[in-house]
């Protein structure tokens, strides 16, 4: 069986495309840095990180980026003995502009160093580059109308004004004016357009009704790529919006791709939500994110159904390869070179906010945690409901309460819990939580727990996640000890707060350091475990 979700975890927005017998996957980081992951199989079953292509100043640069901007929906193809990747950077979420500045970057090889990135447009986000067979490329991206009351976490459709169509060229960049090919379905929030051939048709796939529990990947097609396009019968190839039962939801967003023995599949994005009990639920909370899946198809009269003949994609796919699930990871801080799970946020400096000496991952403690600019933050993500991470702060002495480093469980500025070792006047060297449990706007911190005196030197600090809780450890001895009370880990998640239209990315887990005085004090750890439980 291929088991669904294929990318566990915060892995939205699935761009797939083949080279020969190899699949690779190209998903959104937002203000994740290096930006854009892909995945590569030979299986279409299990999936393995091969490259973040986005790991260059000239590439991308997200310092300032609010949470949620940054990379939405790259575009990954393949033609004329290049990949190719479309991405867009968006740089403000909140109001009526979004800011979506479109490009495009070069690879012979899928894990090589990338080209410098060229600027296409800013019309709107999700793009997507089509090679038509005749060697022309054509760019779409959807447009954005700020003249609507689609402001910050509560889209409204008149703002997706429709999806363009553009000619573009390597060398002479974008050819006449553009043309808006396709208003989308009555269903509305029409976006991430992707364009692929078959038998002379062109068939256009958009996802639509906003990124939370009524989203669906919509279908149509046309003679002309410029159109006019007339819509699938049933309209929606995938969605869950009205089968609560499923426990693959909010499903949407994806693309084509065709195997060389000429099955045809279609990668989606969903999400796992569950209720404060751990129970599968729709509507409920969703702390992995929205994740990758990926179904059978067929062709039948000029259009593509499901296999099933459903539009709720299975959790089990019928397949001859297996999934595998994610391991455990241990991973002990001795190499020069960071472990491939982990990121950090934004910048594209981070010999400014870490760097691995040998034998320690050491932080550079910067601004505060929450900060749009520069953070100490290395993370990764989550991928199950239920896990423990751990890790050793082998060496931090604070001089004041203005510095802070720990063990962090992060979704954004306004959604984590901080178990972190600081130093309180009186009291000398201890530890504390200091936790922002949704408040929107305002970010205001909660303290859950008195600081509690600790002695010098190392500390080990742990986490442990059941579903919507989650309770801190630590450990400076023999026996571990719970710290702090149980913890509301449901509001780490894309529903959290001021809900899911307000922030979708995913649930991370760290460490993290900062140092409001900026003198960068440094903070050492090392190793880091995740355990699914």
């Amino acid at each position: 069986m291929i088991r669904n979700p294929i990318l566990p975890g915060f892995n939205p927005d699935p761009s797939i495309c083949r080279v020969g017998d190899t699949y690779y996957i190209a998903t959104s980081t937002f203000e994740w840095y290096p930006g854009v992951q892909i995945f590569r199989s030979t299986d279409l079953a299990n999936w393995e990180l091969c490259a973040r292509p986005l790991n260059r100043p000239d590439l991308l640069d997200m310092r300032g980026n609010p949470d949620s901007c940054g990379i939405w929906a790259p575009c990954l193809s393949h033609a004329d003995g290049l990949f190719w990747l479309v991405y867009t950077d968006v740089k403000r979420y909140d109001g009526n502009f979004k800011d979506a500045h479109n490009y495009i970057t070069t690879c012979a090889t899928i894990d090589g160093d990338w080209s410098p990135r060229v600027y296409v447009n800013s019309s709107g986000f999700d793009p997507s580059l089509f090679h038509d067979d005749d060697g022309r490329k054509w760019f779409v991206n959807m447009q954005w109308n700020h003249r609507s009351q689609s402001v910050g976490g509560s889209p409204k459709h008149p703002a997706f004004d429709g999806i363009l169509c553009q000619e573009w060229h390597p060398e002479h960049g974008l050819i006449g004016q553009p043309k808006n090919i396709f208003a989308g379905s009555p269903l509305g929030l029409t976006e991430a357009p992707h364009l692929h051939k078959r038998d002379g048709w062109y068939y256009l796939t958009t996802a639509e009704g906003g990124t939370s529990y009524d989203h669906a990947v919509t279908m149509a097609r046309s003679r002309n790529v410029l159109g006019p396009y007339e819509m699938h019968p049933d309209v929606h190839l995938f969605t869950a919006n009205e089968t609560p039962s499923s426990p693959l939801q909010r499903v949407g967003h994806g693309q084509i791709v065709e195997t060389p023995e000429g099955e045809t599949y279609h990668t989606f994005l969903c999400s796992r939500p569950i209720d404060k009990l751990g129970r599968r639920r729709a509507p409920g909370f969703s702390p992995l994110g929205r994740e990758t899946g990926i179904e059978r198809c067929v062709w039948r009269d000029g259009w593509l159904y499901p296999e099933t003949g459903s539009e709720v994609p299975r959790v089990d796919v019928p397949h001859e390869a297996e999934t595998r699930p994610a391991p455990a990871t241990h991973r002990i801080f001795n190499e020069r070179t960071l472990p491939p799970e982990f990121q950090w946020l934004r910048t594209p400096e981070p010999d400014r906010i870490f760097e691995l000496t040998g034998k320690a991952l050491r932080l550079y403690a910067r601004e505060s945690i929450g900060s749009w600019f520069e953070q100490a933050l290395v993370a990764r993500r989550q991928e199950h409901l239920s896990y423990r991470a751990e890790t050793v702060l082998t060496a931090f002495e604070p001089t004041t309460y203005q510095q802070n480093a720990g063990l962090v469980t992060y979704y954004n500025r306004f959604k984590f819990h901080f178990l972190a070792v600081t130093l309180e006047p009186r009291m000398g060297r201890c530890v504390t939580i200091l936790s922002c449990p949704g408040d929107h706007p305002d970010g205001k911190l909660e303290f859950p727990v008195p600081p509690m005196p600790i002695g010098d030197g190392p500390i080990e600090l742990s986490v442990v996640t059941k579903n919507a809780l989650q309770q801190f450890w630590i450990r400076q001895g023999k026996d571990w000890e719970k710290f702090g009370p149980e913890l509301d880990a449901a509001v780490l998640s894309d529903e959290g707060g001021r809900g899911a239209h307000g922030s979708f990315t995913g649930n991370f887990v760290g460490m993290a350091a900062f140092d409001l005085t900026g003198q960068g004090m440094p903070a050492e750890f090392s190793r880091f475990e995740y355990v699914p439980l």
